[in-house]
Protein backbone atom coordinates (compact mmCIF):
# COMPACT_ATOMS: atom_id res chain seq x y z
CA UNK A 1 0.00 0.00 0.00
CA UNK A 2 2.40 2.46 0.72
CA UNK A 3 4.69 1.45 -2.35
CA UNK A 4 1.28 2.21 -4.42
CA UNK A 5 0.82 5.02 -2.91
CA UNK A 6 4.27 6.81 -3.26
CA UNK A 7 3.83 5.66 -6.87
CA UNK A 8 0.76 7.52 -7.07
CA UNK A 9 1.78 10.69 -5.80
CA UNK A 10 5.42 10.27 -7.41
CA UNK A 11 4.68 12.57 -10.48
CA UNK A 12 3.15 15.16 -8.56
CA UNK A 13 6.22 15.50 -6.76
CA UNK A 14 8.61 15.53 -9.76
CA UNK A 15 6.69 18.07 -11.62
CA UNK A 16 6.98 20.88 -8.48
CA UNK A 17 10.57 20.00 -8.02
CA UNK A 18 10.85 20.51 -11.36
CA UNK A 19 8.61 23.70 -11.95
CA UNK A 20 10.47 24.96 -8.90
CA UNK A 21 14.19 24.55 -10.26
CA UNK A 22 12.87 25.71 -13.38
CA UNK A 23 11.25 28.54 -11.64
CA UNK A 24 14.86 29.35 -10.27
CA UNK A 25 16.73 28.72 -12.71
CA UNK A 26 14.34 31.30 -15.37
CA UNK A 27 14.95 34.08 -13.57
CA UNK A 28 18.59 33.13 -12.49
CA UNK A 29 19.68 32.81 -16.32
CA UNK A 30 17.04 36.37 -17.88
CA UNK A 31 18.29 38.14 -14.86
CA UNK A 32 14.51 38.91 -13.69
CA UNK A 33 14.37 41.32 -11.21
CA UNK A 34 13.33 40.80 -7.58
CA UNK A 35 10.16 43.35 -7.73
CA UNK A 36 8.77 41.25 -10.76
CA UNK A 37 9.49 37.70 -9.69
CA UNK A 38 11.82 36.75 -6.62
CA UNK A 39 13.50 33.74 -6.67
CA UNK A 40 12.02 30.42 -4.92
CA UNK A 41 15.54 31.01 -2.52
CA UNK A 42 14.73 34.32 -1.53
CA UNK A 43 11.26 33.63 -0.97
CA UNK A 44 12.20 31.05 1.20
CA UNK A 45 15.11 32.92 3.00
CA UNK A 46 12.58 35.07 3.24
CA UNK A 47 10.49 33.27 5.26
CA UNK A 48 13.00 32.50 7.55
CA UNK A 49 13.90 35.98 8.06
CA UNK A 50 10.26 37.44 8.64
CA UNK A 51 9.21 34.26 10.46
CA UNK A 52 9.13 36.62 13.84
CA UNK A 53 6.46 38.72 11.93
CA UNK A 54 4.44 36.25 9.92
CA UNK A 55 4.35 33.70 12.88
CA UNK A 56 1.69 35.96 14.97
CA UNK A 57 -0.39 36.53 11.67
CA UNK A 58 -1.15 33.03 10.48
CA UNK A 59 -4.12 32.39 13.57
CA UNK A 60 -5.78 35.84 13.27
CA UNK A 61 -6.20 34.69 9.69
CA UNK A 62 -6.75 30.99 10.13
CA UNK A 63 -8.87 31.69 12.70
CA UNK A 64 -11.67 33.29 9.96
CA UNK A 65 -11.33 30.66 7.81
CA UNK A 66 -11.57 28.02 10.17
CA UNK A 67 -14.74 29.58 12.27
CA UNK A 68 -16.22 30.48 9.14
CA UNK A 69 -16.09 26.96 7.38
CA UNK A 70 -17.98 25.50 10.67
CA UNK A 71 -20.67 27.96 10.21
CA UNK A 72 -20.94 27.95 6.86
CA UNK A 73 -20.72 24.34 6.57
CA UNK A 74 -23.30 23.44 9.55
CA UNK A 75 -26.04 26.49 7.85
CA UNK A 76 -25.61 24.59 4.87
CA UNK A 77 -26.00 21.42 5.71
CA UNK A 78 -29.04 22.22 7.88
CA UNK A 79 -30.35 24.14 4.76
CA UNK A 80 -29.84 21.45 2.58
CA UNK A 81 -31.94 18.85 4.97
CA UNK A 82 -34.65 21.22 4.65
CA UNK A 83 -34.64 22.31 0.96
CA UNK A 84 -34.27 18.46 0.42
CA UNK A 85 -37.37 17.54 2.24
CA UNK A 86 -39.89 20.08 0.75
CA UNK A 87 -39.87 20.51 -3.02
CA UNK A 88 -41.05 23.88 -3.58
CA UNK A 89 -39.13 25.35 -1.56
CA UNK A 90 -35.81 23.88 -3.44
CA UNK A 91 -37.03 24.72 -6.67
CA UNK A 92 -37.09 28.60 -5.06
CA UNK A 93 -33.86 28.19 -3.22
CA UNK A 94 -31.52 26.54 -5.98
CA UNK A 95 -31.97 29.65 -8.39
CA UNK A 96 -31.47 32.14 -5.24
CA UNK A 97 -28.13 29.89 -4.23
CA UNK A 98 -26.50 29.52 -7.34
CA UNK A 99 -26.93 33.40 -8.41
CA UNK A 100 -26.34 34.61 -5.16
CA UNK A 101 -22.54 32.04 -5.36
CA UNK A 102 -21.67 34.19 -8.15
CA UNK A 103 -21.18 37.54 -6.37
CA UNK A 104 -17.68 38.25 -6.35
CA UNK A 105 -16.79 38.02 -2.35
CA UNK A 106 -14.76 41.10 -1.98
CA UNK A 107 -18.23 42.82 -3.01
CA UNK A 108 -19.77 41.38 0.04
CA UNK A 109 -16.70 41.81 2.87
CA UNK A 110 -17.19 45.79 3.43
CA UNK A 111 -20.63 45.14 4.10
CA UNK A 112 -19.56 42.55 6.81
CA UNK A 113 -17.44 44.64 8.30
CA UNK A 114 -19.94 47.15 8.44
CA UNK A 115 -22.45 44.88 10.28
CA UNK A 116 -20.35 43.21 12.59
CA UNK A 117 -16.87 46.02 13.12
CA UNK A 118 -14.05 45.97 11.29
CA UNK A 119 -12.38 44.39 14.21
CA UNK A 120 -14.64 41.63 14.94
CA UNK A 121 -13.33 38.36 14.77
CA UNK A 122 -17.00 37.35 13.78
CA UNK A 123 -16.86 39.93 10.16
CA UNK A 124 -14.46 37.25 8.78
CA UNK A 125 -16.13 34.14 9.62
CA UNK A 126 -19.37 35.72 8.25
CA UNK A 127 -17.30 36.33 4.93
CA UNK A 128 -15.86 32.91 4.85
CA UNK A 129 -18.78 31.71 5.80
CA UNK A 130 -20.95 33.05 2.78
CA UNK A 131 -18.30 31.70 0.79
CA UNK A 132 -18.72 28.23 2.15
CA UNK A 133 -22.49 28.00 2.51
CA UNK A 134 -23.82 27.84 -1.40
CA UNK A 135 -21.10 24.97 -2.37
CA UNK A 136 -22.19 22.78 0.93
CA UNK A 137 -25.70 23.64 0.27
CA UNK A 138 -25.99 22.39 -3.48
CA UNK A 139 -23.79 19.65 -3.05
CA UNK A 140 -25.54 18.19 0.20
CA UNK A 141 -28.97 18.96 -1.40
CA UNK A 142 -28.10 16.87 -4.65
CA UNK A 143 -26.66 13.82 -2.33
CA UNK A 144 -30.18 13.74 -0.79
CA UNK A 145 -32.19 13.83 -3.76
CA UNK A 146 -30.35 12.10 -6.57
CA UNK A 147 -31.35 8.73 -5.06
CA UNK A 148 -30.84 5.35 -7.22
CA UNK A 149 -34.73 5.40 -8.19
CA UNK A 150 -34.39 1.58 -8.25
CA UNK A 151 -33.06 1.48 -4.10
CA UNK A 152 -36.02 4.46 -3.48
CA UNK A 153 -38.39 2.25 -4.80
CA UNK A 154 -37.64 -0.66 -3.20
CA UNK A 155 -37.78 0.56 0.62
CA UNK A 156 -41.12 2.35 -0.45
CA UNK A 157 -42.25 -1.74 -1.21
CA UNK A 158 -41.47 -2.15 1.86
CA UNK A 159 -43.43 0.99 3.32
CA UNK A 160 -40.15 2.66 4.96
CA UNK A 161 -40.96 6.23 6.31
CA UNK A 162 -39.38 8.85 5.44
CA UNK A 163 -37.19 9.12 8.53
CA UNK A 164 -36.44 5.41 7.39
CA UNK A 165 -34.91 6.35 3.73
CA UNK A 166 -33.34 9.26 5.36
CA UNK A 167 -31.50 7.17 7.45
CA UNK A 168 -30.71 4.51 5.44
CA UNK A 169 -30.17 5.64 1.83
CA UNK A 170 -30.32 9.63 1.53
CA UNK A 171 -27.81 10.45 4.33
CA UNK A 172 -25.37 7.94 3.31
CA UNK A 173 -25.93 8.85 -0.37
CA UNK A 174 -25.21 12.03 0.53
CA UNK A 175 -21.79 11.70 2.96
CA UNK A 176 -19.71 11.55 -0.77
CA UNK A 177 -21.72 14.88 -1.65
CA UNK A 178 -20.86 16.14 1.50
CA UNK A 179 -17.06 15.63 1.17
CA UNK A 180 -16.94 17.01 -2.01
CA UNK A 181 -18.11 19.96 -0.57
CA UNK A 182 -15.64 20.57 1.85
CA UNK A 183 -13.00 19.56 -0.10
CA UNK A 184 -13.90 22.74 -1.81
CA UNK A 185 -15.09 24.63 0.80
CA UNK A 186 -11.66 24.26 2.30
CA UNK A 187 -9.59 26.25 -0.06
CA UNK A 188 -12.42 29.09 -0.30
CA UNK A 189 -12.26 29.76 3.48
CA UNK A 190 -8.58 30.67 3.35
CA UNK A 191 -9.19 32.51 0.11
CA UNK A 192 -11.84 34.15 1.92
CA UNK A 193 -10.25 34.87 5.06
CA UNK A 194 -7.13 36.33 3.23
CA UNK A 195 -9.64 38.70 1.40
CA UNK A 196 -11.04 39.41 4.05
CA UNK A 197 -7.95 40.68 5.53
CA UNK A 198 -8.01 43.20 2.65
CA UNK A 199 -10.52 45.30 4.69
CA UNK A 200 -10.34 45.09 8.03
CA UNK A 201 -8.76 46.75 10.74
CA UNK A 202 -7.22 44.70 12.31
CA UNK A 203 -3.23 44.75 10.90
CA UNK A 204 -1.94 41.75 12.73
CA UNK A 205 -2.60 39.65 9.42
CA UNK A 206 -1.24 37.68 6.45
CA UNK A 207 -3.67 39.73 3.90
CA UNK A 208 -2.48 43.07 5.48
CA UNK A 209 0.78 41.69 5.64
CA UNK A 210 0.57 40.85 2.12
CA UNK A 211 -0.49 44.43 0.74
CA UNK A 212 2.02 46.03 3.36
CA UNK A 213 5.11 44.40 1.83
CA UNK A 214 3.62 44.90 -2.02
CA UNK A 215 3.06 48.15 -1.60
CA UNK A 216 6.93 48.80 -0.46
CA UNK A 217 8.15 46.76 -3.61
CA UNK A 218 9.55 44.08 -1.37
CA UNK A 219 7.75 41.06 -2.83
CA UNK A 220 10.23 38.17 -1.78
CA UNK A 221 7.92 39.09 1.48
CA UNK A 222 4.59 38.92 -0.20
CA UNK A 223 5.33 35.38 -1.94
CA UNK A 224 6.54 34.26 1.25
CA UNK A 225 3.38 35.39 3.44
CA UNK A 226 1.73 33.81 0.26
CA UNK A 227 3.58 30.72 0.65
CA UNK A 228 2.27 30.48 4.65
CA UNK A 229 -1.59 30.98 3.35
CA UNK A 230 -1.26 28.01 0.75
CA UNK A 231 0.73 25.83 2.90
CA UNK A 232 -2.65 26.52 5.51
CA UNK A 233 -4.66 25.41 2.88
CA UNK A 234 -2.79 22.61 1.77
CA UNK A 235 -3.19 21.66 5.25
CA UNK A 236 -6.90 22.32 5.57
CA UNK A 237 -7.54 20.39 2.05
CA UNK A 238 -5.24 17.64 3.62
CA UNK A 239 -7.05 17.29 6.74
CA UNK A 240 -10.45 16.97 4.39
CA UNK A 241 -8.91 13.86 2.78
CA UNK A 242 -7.73 12.00 5.46
CA UNK A 243 -11.25 12.48 7.13
CA UNK A 244 -13.12 11.17 3.74
CA UNK A 245 -10.99 7.94 3.86
CA UNK A 246 -11.37 7.27 7.38
CA UNK A 247 -15.28 7.72 7.12
CA UNK A 248 -15.96 6.44 3.62
CA UNK A 249 -12.52 4.30 2.54
CA UNK A 250 -15.40 2.74 -0.09
CA UNK A 251 -15.28 6.37 -1.61
CA UNK A 252 -12.34 7.68 -2.04
CA UNK A 253 -13.36 10.07 -5.18
CA UNK A 254 -16.06 12.00 -2.88
CA UNK A 255 -19.76 12.35 -4.73
CA UNK A 256 -19.54 14.73 -7.26
CA UNK A 257 -17.87 13.43 -10.71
Amino acid sequence: MTQSRFRYYLPTLIVAVAVIAGWELVVRLFNIQQFLLPKPSSIVQSLIEEWDIIQPRIWNTARGALGGFAIGCTLGIGMAFITARFVALQQAMMPFAIAANSVPIIAMSPIMFNWFGPTNPISWMMIVAVIVFFPVLINVTRGLTEVNPAALELMHSYAASEWKILQSLRIPNAVPFLFSALRVASVLSMIGSIVADFFGAERTTLGKYVTQEAAVLRFDHTWAAILVASLIGILFYGVIILAERWLIPWSQEGGER
